[in-house]
């Protein structure tokens, strides 16, 4: 496929930028909401004759936690070789019954930096990938967590708004290297003779994806490129969705200066349902700035939204676990997919634009008014936020 040549200019900048090729001839599937993402998930485990590999920083108690257990034992109990991440922050609500279970029926269970590791300096750096291969052929990526909250269709605050990917062809190759990476830092085989065969990805379709991969270290991590990227490039729009808001002072000014030079750009956030209070209120820190220099700015209404999507000038969509906030930025290893693709960003932006209207914009005026004792609990959070 040749790909548009407002695609092009954005590959080549963040190929040279990050020093990746772009994986070329990929199929993706978007899934919305638990009702799309978690049944094609367990088709795709339950199918599995080889391998699978499943990474999550969220696993919680639920309904959903123990269909997911259920699967990965059966398939383990059937001679399939199964392998599970879990973060040992994020996942620590899982009920440690699911857990011998998958164990007993010989799924290899292991958690990504226990907080008993006496090297205390480790502990807020967590992976907070969400990655699913199976077969070594068949790809998930996303923001969903294995947990009830994500059940549903984003109807009512009972039901979270999210977004996965189901990816076949050479981008899942860097899907692999996600969940191997962080599988081998406890200690275990990256892969195992005999079972892994690293297959040739053939071309399956004519989407054109490039793979990131986010460090869980202090200072610099390739997403805060692949954003700030973007938004220098942007001619026409940007519209960013994601669930933790807190950019750095860089990536705020950047955001400012491409509204002012007449990009559109449109940020949609949590509303009323934000399960992290928190940092809802150090991410409102930075409205009145935003909003001074012509981003538009809601916060989605019917629930939680936690999904974390960037589509700039209708041919580049970017999605996967990263936030835009300072535990992206420069806590947590994270994984994103960035697709030069207008119609997979099309179909991005149609979900978008019913997200915007079930939203309720940020008036500035009213922003204006708001009372000191607010703009100072806002400060105090954006400040003690980059240290969490």
């Amino acid at each position: 496929m040749v790909v548009h040549d407002d695609a092009r200019r954005y590959q080549r900048h963040l190929e040279a930028l990050l020093g990746a090729p772009t994986a070329v001839g990929n199929r993706v599937d978007v899934l919305r909401n638990g009702d799309e993402i978690f049944p094609a998930m367990l088709e795709a485990i339950r199918a599995a004759e080889r391998t699978v590999d499943l990474l999550t920083f969220i696993y919680w108690d639920g309904a959903i936690g123990r269909t997911f257990a259920d699967a990965l034992a059966e398939r383990a109990s059937g001679g399939v070789r199964v392998r599970v991440l879990l973060d040992a922050l994020g996942a620590r609500k899982m009920n440690r019954a699911w857990v011998s279970r998958m164990e007993a029926a010989g799924v290899r269970v292991e958690w990504f930096r226990p907080m008993t590791d006496p090297r205390v300096w480790r502990w807020n750096h967590r992976t907070h990938r969400k990655v699913l291969v199976c077969d070594e052929t068949v790809a998930f990526t996303g923001g969903v967590g294995i947990a009830d909250e994500w059940a549903g269709d984003a109807r009512h605050a009972g039901e979270w708004r999210d977004t996965h990917f189901r990816v076949t062809g050479p981008a899942v190759e860097g899907l692999r290297a996600a969940f191997t990476g962080n599988w081998a830092e406890t200690g275990q085989p990256d892969w195992d003779a005999g079972v892994d065969t690293f297959p040739i990805q053939a071309a399956v379709g004519d989407v054109d994806l490039l793979t990131v991969r986010g460090q869980a270290q202090a200072g610099w991590s390739d997403i805060t490129t692949v954003v700030r990227t973007l938004l220098r490039l942007a001619e026409r729009r940007v519209r960013m969705a994601t669930a933790y808001f807190s950019p750095d002072p860089t990536t705020l000014r950047l955001m400012q200066q491409t509204a002012e030079r007449g990009v559109e750009v449109q940020v949609l956030l949590p509303g009323p349902h934000a399960d992290k209070r928190f940092v809802q209120v150090a991410g409102e820190d930075v409205y009145r700035p935003l909003l001074d220099s012509g981003v538009a700015i809601a916060n989605f209404q019917p629930s939680m939204l936690h999904a974390k999507i960037t589509l700039v000038d209708d041919v580049v969509a970017c999605i996967g676990s990263a936030n835009l906030n300072a535990r992206t930025f420069a806590h947590d290893e994270e994984i994103v997919l960035v697709a030069f693709d207008a119609a997979l960003a099309g179909v991005l932006d149609g979900h978008f634009v019913e997200d915007w209207a079930r939203s309720e914009a940020i008036d500035l005026d009213r922003w204006r008014r708001r009372n000191p004792l607010q703009r100072g609990v806002e400060q105090i959070a954006s400040a003690v936020s980059w240290f969490i």
